[in-house]
């Protein structure tokens, strides 16, 4: 039996002033045969815990970068995942923000983050476009040049993947209506 963890969680998509994005590369520590990822930093939020608090703290524990002025949410997703022997349901508030640059230094890694972490490196959008190592987001490289062209969009655009990529489609209520949130191309008939 698989133990499920659902939650809310924020995530950040930083840039420095050159419209590069800090991505860290990660492992699962305990399935040997999942290949390597590239991540937004980000995690569970706490109780009553604001989604741009959130991802601020995220952010300091996991790369320790200085002088971060945190942005609006500007995505969201639902998603479904396995690591490190855990199923994870959950759901995404991704804010962007910018600094400086800076240096990754990790202030407050969890054990299994510890484990997974392999380190971090800012990534050129052409970079990162030509380079096939999967993302976290999933859609990340589908909706990042926006993002680094300054194209803010005004309202969270909803980036949950497709099912067999992980997305997590909600239930349709007991009267059979999809959830009208739910994308049309996603929505299961």
């Amino acid at each position: 039996m698989t133990f499920s963890l659902r939650r809310p969680a924020a995530r950040v998509v930083l840039l420095d002033r050159d419209g590069r994005i800090l991505l860290i590369r990660a492992e699962d520590p305990i399935d040997p045969y999942k290949p390597d990822w590239l991540e937004i930093p980000g995690g569970g939020m706490g109780w009553n815990e604001d989604s741009g608090q959130a991802a601020l703290r995220e952010l300091h524990e996991e790369t320790g970068i200085p002088g971060v002025e945190m942005g609006p949410c500007v995505w969201v997703q639902q998603t479904q995942y396995q690591f490190a022997g855990y199923h994870f349901e959950s759901d995404d508030r991704i804010h962007v923000a910018w600094c400086d640059g800076g240096a990754y230094n990790p202030q407050g890694l969890e054990a299994l983050e510890a484990a997974a972490f392999l380190g971090a490196d800012w990534w050129s959008l052409e970079d990162l476009l030509a380079d096939q190592t999967p993302t976290v987001p999933v859609l990340l490289r589908d909706h990042l040049p926006g993002l680094v062209a300054g194209d803010l969009p005004t309202e969270p655009i909803d980036i949950t993947p497709p099912p067999e990529f992980g997305g997590r489609i909600s239930s349709p209520p007991a009267d059979g209506h999809a959830d009208p949130a739910t994308p049309d191309r996603w929505r299961i008939q």
